[in-house]
């Protein structure tokens, strides 16, 4: 997902506050399927840069609260669409539980790739909308602080509400929630780069796996189509149902 920009990058990543984790397969030994990138933290982080930054101090992980799933790669693009991670992600959080028993979040900080081209097509037809016309136009500015708490109410309702065939319409949502995870919280402006602002003008979540809540919470999206959220999400979520001109739906 965060491309490596060199070695010193590389070496970054694999310092002692970091993890790095492969999945195999034994039809291709050698090979890895996927690897998902864990940085452990003192708390929920709400943007990438600092994690990315190769400048950042090196943590005692003895000493971390949160492992943070910052960046999952599929290795093979014949098998692209097909659900690895998930394999990996619960094992990742088990081993890791095990090995440093101070940790006590385990998180995603996860893209919302299809937000931008969802808003750009309600942003047309809404005129409450129409103030974040000028964000979604090519070489625009990034979004200031004036439009995160209206970004971070419709990211809320597409996350939760927007659905495809039974589905979450976001492709990472349906990852994370078909896994048993927990929509934690919207972070406004948290990831500047332009591949962050192309899909989605900065916009990152936090994905929350509760090891003793994943079931349920799979059940819950898989047989009812209910997002597990926070009560924070819940609420944004219910914010921009003015701003989309919806009457109140059943959550």
């Amino acid at each position: 997902m965060h491309e490596i920009r060199g070695f010193p990058d590389l070496k970054r990543r694999l310092e002692r506050d970091r993890r790095c984790f492969a999945f195999f397969h034994p039809a291709l030994p050698g090979e890895p399927l996927v690897f998902v990138e864990v940085a452990f933290v003192d708390q929920m982080p709400d943007a990438v840069t600092p994690i990315l930054a190769l400048e950042s101090a090196v943590g005692d992980p003895r000493r971390a609260r949160c492992a943070v799933f910052y960046s999952i790669t599929s290795c093979q693009p014949g098998l692209r669409g097909i659900s690895f991670g998930n394999f990996l992600i619960k094992q990742v959080a088990e081993d890791l539980q095990a090995e440093l028993p101070n940790l006590k979040q385990f998180v995603t900080l996860s893209p919302v790739p299809g937000f931008r081209a969802w808003l750009s097509e309600r942003a047309a037809r809404r005129p409450a909308l129409a103030a974040l016309l000028p964000l979604l136009e090519p070489g625009a500015p990034p979004p200031g602080p004036g439009n995160d708490e209206m970004l971070s109410a419709l990211t809320a309702h597409y996350l939760t509400r927007e659905w495809d065939r039974g589905q979450a319409r976001d492709p990472v949502a349906r990852f994370h929630l078909g896994n048993g995870a927990r929509l934690e919280r919207v972070n406004s402006r948290a990831d500047p780069s332009a591949k962050g602002l192309r899909q989605s003008l900065g916009v990152m979540v936090n994905y929350g796996y509760a090891l003793g809540h994943v079931e349920r919470n799979h059940e819950s999206y898989m047989r009812r189509h209910v997002v597990a959220a926070s009560s924070a999400v819940e609420r944004q979520a219910k914010e921009a149902r003015a701003l989309l001109g919806e009457e109140p739906g059943p959550h």
